[in-house]
Parts: C-alpha cells; structure tokens; sequence
C-alpha cells in the first residue's frame, strides 16, 4: 500500500483507499524518525529541534488522517505542534518561526475531494522529495509495526500563530495600502480551499484593499469548481467578478493556497511567467544585481526583463524542490513557475499564494498602471502552451531533435530545450507517464504554429486536452 501513496514530491492517493489511518500513524512515525534524526545530525540540540509542526486542509478526511499522523508523530517521541486548519504556506512559516525540526501539511492542493496527503518539510521548510528524504520516510515506513512498539509519549499542543503570520506578510504589503492612500478593488476565488480561511485572518482590515470574495466557505470539504486555477474553466467566476465589479485585480486560489493565478482588470488570466517578469523590475529596485529564478519553460520575455531591470537571470527545472533549492543557492529575492508557484526569500525561500498576492498588490501600486498595462511590454512572443504528447522511447525522441536540429543550441537542465534562433522548445519527460511534455515559444502565431507541426511527428502521437 505504502508504494501506491509515495509520488515524487508527497504523498497523496484517494481516501480511505489505499490512503488511510493506518498508513498515515506509520508514515507519521516514520517521518519523526527522519527528521529528528536530521536535527540530531545536524547538531541542533534546541528542544523545539525535537517538535514537528502539523496542520490541515479542509477536506472531510483530514481530521483524522491528521490525528493518526500526530500520533505516529508523538508515538516516536517527537513533541506536536497543531497548528489546525491553516494553508500550506503557514506551515513554512510555522517551522522557521518555532525552529521545528520540520512539519507536514495534511493536503492533497488541486486533487478532487475524495484524494489527500502529506506535504512533509525537513529544518528550515526544505523541501522533502523523493531523492531528499521521502524514499528514506517510505522505507522506515514499511519497517514499522505498532503493535510491536512501546508508544514513547510525545506531546502534543495546539497553537495559533495567524497574528505573527499575519504580521510577516503585512510587513511586506506596500504602506500605501495598509494605511488607504491608495485603494484596490479585488475579487478572490478561494476555491472552497483553503484561501477562504486565510484570506479573512491575513488581510481584513487592511484599509487599501476592497475584497471580493467567491467560494470563501470551506465548511464541507467539496468544490463548486476543481480547485486548480491553472484550468482556464476555472477561473469563470473569478473573470465574471472582475468585470462585473470592474476590480483592478482577480486572483484564484488553489487548495492549499499556496499557489495562485492572476487575471487583469479585463478579464484576462495572466501568464505566471509574465506576471513573474512585471513583478521584477521592483523587487529588483529593492535589490539591485540580485539573481532572479525561473522556470525554463517561461517566455523569453523573462530572462529579457530581468536583465532590463539589472537582475541575472537563473533557469531552473520545473518542480518546486528545484526552484526552491535554486532560490536559497543563489540567493533570489523571488522566484517563479508557469504552474502558478511563486518563491520568495522573505517567505524561507518557500512558496506562498499570499506573498504572491502581496507582490502582485505591490507591482500594481508601485507602477499607477493597470494590471494590463503592465504586463503588456512581455507579451511579445507567442506560446504554445504545454502540450502533450505518448511516446514509449522518450530518448529516442529527443535524439531525433537534436539531429533534425544541429545547428540549435541545446542543453540539458530539464528534458531537452533547443534554441534555434527565432524559435525555441523544450522538451521534458514525464516521471510516471510514458509522455512528452512540449513548451516552444517564437515571434509570430503562424511560426509557433509551424513549429509544432515540424516537431511532432518526432515526439509522437499528441494527446487531446
């Protein structure tokens, strides 16, 4: 059972089957083992170093997948922080503000209701995936049996940390809108998730903001929409609002939080690598030089705005253990991925819907233009979008590239990307599936079209969305 719920970066599979109570006390267990054995080899001997932070989702399945985990936790010996219902992101900034050893968010994001899981974080809210601890949680998983074991009485204590949260974020809202000098009106689609409690505990009161809310009740663990706000359907209602009330901003949630897409005062959703280039030239006034971390899949346009603002560039791969090891390496204020997770230093370097909302907020005030407006200068190339394609023999397929193409530059850090001028694409490998992932980018809708045409018959049979 332990194999079918272990994916590359947490665990998540339905509830009960085959996630359930039993497999949640032995991977609670065993990610206590882990990672108070990181903190002994680290050398910390701080007694919070031996206390895990804990919180959850909204789903149904929660309180009690959460209750078997904590106990594992504390059948360990570990000592429990319960931190209740809270966003992933709080649990980020559970672990730094405490100096935990680690913590676990019981979430399973996006996935349909009847799915959930664990998102585990070692010292720091470093990232645990597969190959930076998670397989080592399975293995002590699967040695596990508590029938066996004498329970060592870790305790465990509930605590509320919304004030200090809420102080780290409004700290980094531009003053103008704390005090009303400038005013936004906003509609926000918390997606029945977890932006419904957070929203109202991080941004009442704040006097600049006017807050639209739709789909803030997350009282019966169901969707009115899947609470992924990377599928264009999705963002319905959020576009209705914003036209509707003529908002200067739309933001939809996912459902954790911890991720987010913007759409303009027209109605428009927003590229994240766009949004991620229009955010830069003022994070880049309050750090000059600094190195700014995106996913290689973004628009050139990207790269483009950060040398522009004085910035340096750094591509990562896709995929939030890369980008957030990336941002802590070389030192970025901020980073970003096309899938709607953005990366900030003042947030530990993790991922935050809020900090993205707040830097959102921050790039509109700070620039007196319209959202539009200020994303217009970076929409100059045109995309394909990902599209999807089966194919068996992946690397056969990105050799075909690199013949059909040998005059492109190439490299490696994700898949294939190849640049061959007025074009460029990468190719990357799905994990799980035998597919490949196409992004390619060029200056005109006829070339782009063009392109995909030539690449295709190389990369497979294309997959309907």
């Amino acid at each position: 059972m332990l194999g079918k719920v272990f994916k590359a970066y947490d665990v998540r599979a339905t509830y009960p089957k085959p996630l359930n109570e039993k497999l949640a006390w032995q991977i609670g267990y065993a990610t206590a083992e882990y990672l108070l054995g990181q903190a002994a080899a680290a050398g910390f001997d701080d007694p919070m170093m031996r206390h895990i932070a804990v919180g959850r989702d909204m789903r149904k399945s929660s309180p009690a997948l959460s209750d078997a985990l904590m106990q594992g936790m504390q059948d360990f010996g570990a000592g429990v922080i319960d931190l209740g219902l809270v966003d992933t992101p709080m649990v980020y900034f559970a672990i730094n503000h405490l100096g935990c050893a680690g913590g676990v968010q019981v979430t399973a994001s996006h996935n349909p209701a009847e799915y959930n899981g664990f998102k585990i974080s070692r010292l720091k809210a470093k990232p645990v995936g597969q190959d930076t601890g998670l397989s080592e949680i399975q293995r002590l998983a699967a040695l596990v049996e508590r029938e066996k074991l004498e329970p060592r009485g870790g305790r465990r204590e509930s605590r509320d940390l919304w004030a200090p949260y809420r102080e780290h974020l409004l700290r980094l809202l531009d003053p103008r809108l704390l005090d009303g000098r400038v005013t936004l009106k906003v509609v926000i689609d918390a997606s029945n998730g977890m932006a419904g409690t957070m929203v109202p505990r991080l941004f009442d009161g704040v006097k600049g903001l006017r807050i639209e809310r739709i789909n803030f009740d997350n009282s019966t663990g169901e969707f009115v929409h899947e609470p992924n706000p990377l599928v264009e359907a999705n963002l319905a209602q959020t576009k209705e609002g914003v036209l509707r009330l003529k908002a200067d901003l739309g933001v939809c949630f996912d459902g954790d939080a911890d991720r987010c897409i913007v759409v303009d005062e027209r109605g428009r959703s927003v590229g994240c690598d766009l949004l991620l280039a229009a955010m830069v030239a003022g994070t880049l006034k309050r750090h000059p030089g600094a190195s700014v971390v995106y996913d290689l899949r973004s628009s050139r346009a990207v790269p483009e705005a950060i040398r522009a603002a004085g910035g340096v560039p750094v591509e990562s791969r896709v995929g939030h253990v890369f980008m957030k090891a990336r941002l802590a390496e070389v030192k970025a204020p901020i980073g970003g991925e096309l899938s709607g997770h953005f990366y900030f230093a003042d947030m530990f370097d993790t991922d935050s819907g809020a900090r993205a909302f707040v830097a959102a907020l921050n790039a509109l005030v700070e620039s007196g233009k319209p959202l539009s407006a200020l994303v217009k200068p970076f929409q100059r190339f045109h995309q394909s979008g990902e599209i999807n394609f089966e194919n068996e023999d992946k690397q056969g397929a990105l050799q075909a590239l690199r013949k059909a193409w040998p005059k492109a530059k190439c490299h490696d850090l994700d898949g294939l990307s190849l640049d061959a001028g007025d074009w460029w694409c990468n190719v990357r490998l799905s994990n799980t599936e035998p597919l490949l992932r196409l992004n390619l980018e060029s200056g005109s809708a006829a070339l782009t079209a063009r392109m995909i045409d030539e690449l295709s018959p190389l990369l497979g049979k294309r997959v309907a969305h």
